[in-house]
Order: structure tokens, then C-alpha cells, then sequence
């Protein structure tokens, strides 16, 4: 129990140490919100005092507000969910764009994760069961993949399999003429359609990871007394292979895939910039462009808490297979 508390405490911690460099951060940018929203209102000409405590209030903040006051005020708004409105899709509140664009985030960045990780694991334990074959020898290719900036990769997929061979869409998440979004069969399908590129170009990108991990992981264990000793009783290859070694040398790449799980919404700004796609990673782009104070706090927050969730996830998951991790605390 003293362990728990003191991991949910340092988290607690973080947390708040997160928000407020989450709100301290976008204030120090250049550039003015109030500004920027007139403009988009088509307001000329010189803008009263009047005026600008009017879009101040609107935005969140009182005209004068000293800065202490609005962090106050930005945690109890926090605290009672109110994210404040986003100046990029005025007069739509953050909380609607972000329940707009995770969804696709998540879909494309953590299905593809996932699929990589499988994949990964998978083939990454044959290749260190079955050292020297032509799995293991394809082992140098996969990595070469991860090397490759990922922004090259996907314009280089982008290029071959959207323009010179038009397999896949070049940019959006489905198909805005043809299809109605819903829970309906065409949109379904448009979507998977309109995905498929940027996934394979994620799992590309990182299934080489996962394999090289779990076949080093994977040799690594073979060589461990108690495999010699199931080889000496007789036991099957097969269960050998998936009772034995690989339960034991996945658990390093269980714990780098729960981490990898938290920067699912922060991972996906360079997919989404590339493929044009209609999540998180696109609205952050817009934000940090038009200086929206309210929507980037608003993704960071969800960046946060995704990470120290992941984190956290980790670090009870570690102290119920590896008990020995709650004395040392």
C-alpha cells in the first residue's frame, strides 16, 4: 500500500507540474489571440478597450487579469471540465474539437500501434527461436525502415502508391462526397480505405523495433538454465518456444508498449501533417499557428494524461510481475 500512495502521489505531482507548464508555455508565444479572433469576426479598424476586454472575457481571461489569477482560475476551470473555446474554430468549445478529432487519432495512430507491436512480437520471437534463417536475416531490412525519418518514409509512400500508383487517396479520413459519416458500411469502409496508407506506413516504421527487441530478448533467454532443463524433460519446440521463452522475454517489450500507448495522441502531429488527416495532431497544428491558447492547453492536457497514465500503467503492472520492485521502494 506505502508503495501505491507514493507512486500516486509523485504522479499527482507530475501532473500538476505538467499543467502548469502547460499553461505558462503558450502565453510566452508571440502573438495576440484577441487579435487573431477579430480578424476572423472581419473587424477593421482600431480595436477599443471596450472591445478587447469583450473578446478577453469571451476567451476566458478579464481584461487586466494579472497572470497569477488567471492560473487560478485555469485550474478551476480545469477542475469543473471547461477547456474554454477555441479561437481557431470560433465559436466551437475545445472540448467539441477534441471530442471531434481523438476519436480519429486514435483509431489510426493506436490501431497501428498495436498491429506493429503484434506483428513485431510475433516475428521477432520466430526469428530468435529459429537464429539464422531467412526471418532472422530480415531482421537488418526492418530497421532500416525505422531509420528512415518517418516524414521521408510517408511522402515517399505518399508519392508511389497515391500518385504514381493510385491505390489510396491522398489526403482526408473518408470519402466527403460519396459517403454519409455514421455507423453505416460505406462510411466504415471509407474510413479503413482512407487509413490504410498512413497505417502501413506506421507499422513500417516500427515494426522493426519490436522485432529486433524481442529476437535479442529472445536469444537471450534460450541461454537461461531452466530452457536447457524443459529441453532435457522433453518438452514440444512449440511449447518451449511460447510457454517458456517468449512469455519471459516479452516482458520489456509489454512495458515499452504501454509507453508507447501514451504518446499515441502526440505521435500522431507528423502523420496527420503529412496525410492531411482529420485528427488531434492536424488541430494542434492549426492552434500552435493561429496562437489558440485554450486548444493548445487543451491537447497538451489530453498529451499529459495519456503519458503519466501510460506511466503509471507500467509501474503497477512492473510491481504485480516483479515483486521485488515494491521492497526496493
Amino acid at each position: 500500500m506505502r508503495y501505491l500512495l507514493r507512486k500516486f502521489g509523485f504522479y499527482l505531482v507530475a501532473l500538476w507540474a505538467a499543467l502548469t507548464v502547460n499553461f505558462f508555455v503558450p502565453r510566452l508565444m508571440p502573438g495576440d489571440p484577441v487579435l487573431i479572433l477579430l480578424a476572423k469576426l472581419g473587424q477593421r479598424g482600431p480595436v477599443t478597450p471596450e472591445m478587447r476586454a469583450s473578446v478577453e472575457a469571451l476567451l476566458g481571461a478579464e481584461s487586466g487579469e494579472p497572470l497569477w489569477h488567471q492560473y487560478l482560475d485555469y485550474l478551476g476551470n480545469l477542475a469543473h471540465g471547461d477547456l474554454g473555446v477555441s479561437v481557431t474554430f470560433f465559436p466551437a468549445p475545445v472540448s467539441s474539437i477534441i471530442g471531434q478529432t481523438l476519436p480519429w487519432t486514435i483509431g489510426l495512430i493506436g490501431l497501428a500501434t498495436i498491429i506493429s507491436f503484434l506483428a513485431g512480437v510475433g516475428l521477432g520471437t520466430v526469428a530468435g527461436w529459429k537464429r539464422g534463417s531467412w526471418l532472422d536475416n530480415l531482421i537488418p531490412v526492418t530497421t532500416m525502415f525505422q531509420s528512415v525519418p518517418y516524414f521521408w518514409l510517408a511522402l515517399i509512400l505518399l508519392f508511389a502508391f497515391g500518385s504514381v500508383w493510385p491505390l489510396f487517396p491522398l489526403n482526408g479520413g473518408y470519402d466527403v462526397y460519396n459517403v454519409t459519416p455514421g455507423w453505416n458500411g460505406p462510411f466504415i469502409g471509407s474510413v479503413l480505405y482512407y487509413g490504410a496508407l498512413p497505417a502501413i506506413t506506421i507499422v513500417l516504421s516500427s515494426v522493426g523495433g519490436w522485432m529486433l527487441g524481442m529476437r535479442n530478448m529472445m536469444v537471450s533467454t534460450l541461454s537461461e538454465d531452466y530452457m536447457v532443463t524443459a529441453e532435457a524433460k522433453g518438452l514440444r519446440p512449440g511449447r518451449m518456444m511460447r510457454r517458456y521463452a517468449a512469455r519471459n522475454a516479452i516482458l520489456p517489450s509489454v512495458s515499452g508498449f504501454a509507453i508507447s500507448l501514451g504518446f499515441v495522441v502526440s505521435g500522431s502531429i507528423v502523420t496527420e501533417a503529412v496525410f492531411s488527416y482529420p485528427g488531434i495532431g492536424s488541430a494542434l497544428l492549426q492552434a500552435v499557428s493561429g496562437n489558440d491558447y485554450a486548444l493548445m492547453q487543451g491537447i497538451f492536457l489530453v498529451i499529459t494524461l495519456s503519458v503519466l497514465a501510460a506511466n503509471l500503467l507500467v509501474d503497477l503492472l512492473y510491481s504485480i510481475i516483479d515483486p521485488r520492485t515494491r521492497s526496493r521502494a
